[in-house]
């Protein structure tokens, strides 16, 4: 049964007291009420969230890892190395490639879990337009708390 008009809703139960007059509750102004909406969002994604570093747009939970590749076959003399570095920062992601004495390309990805798998299977299936990519190896996957990196380097 709902309380009658003038009582207030939380004491209908236990004897009801009249509430304030509506004229006399304190108004908190519509900017104040959304600064405390966005406060609360930003709180709730902050501790939705694993680790953050700043300035990365992360999803909720979306942990930064860092992980090392090496990919194989035709993959030096074919632009390789560029292509990995314009596709790493479209990402988002940092870190570095370079070629090696070997005949392959290594280096290290690091960013948002879920950027740095797109960038793995992009690095096993694509590279770049004339590569042909034999093998790819991901090694040393781990989270990490910060980025050690601030852009994608190509390492002469």
């Amino acid at each position: 049964m709902l309380p009658g008009p003038g009582v207030c809703p939380s004491l209908a139960k236990g004897g009801a007291r009249p509430c304030a007059p509506e004229s006399s509750r304190r108004r908190i102004p519509a900017s104040a009420r959304l600064a405390g909406v966005g406060l609360l969002i930003a709180l709730v994604s902050t501790l939705g969230s694993s680790v953050r570093a700043p300035g990365l747009s992360m999803a909720e939970g979306d942990t930064l890892v860092s992980v090392d590749y090496e990919i194989f076959g035709k993959v030096q003399g074919v632009f390789f190395r560029k292509y990995t570095q314009a596709e790493g920062k479209k990402l988002g992601l940092v870190g570095w490639v370079q070629n090696t004495d070997r005949g392959t390309v290594q280096g290290q990805l690091q960013g948002p879990i879920s950027k740095v798998h797109l960038m793995q299977q992009w690095l096993e299936t694509r590279g770049s337009p004339k590569s042909h990519i034999d093998r790819a190896n991901f090694d040393n996957e781990k989270v990490i708390s910060k980025l050690d990196y601030s852009d994608f380097q190509i390492v002469k």
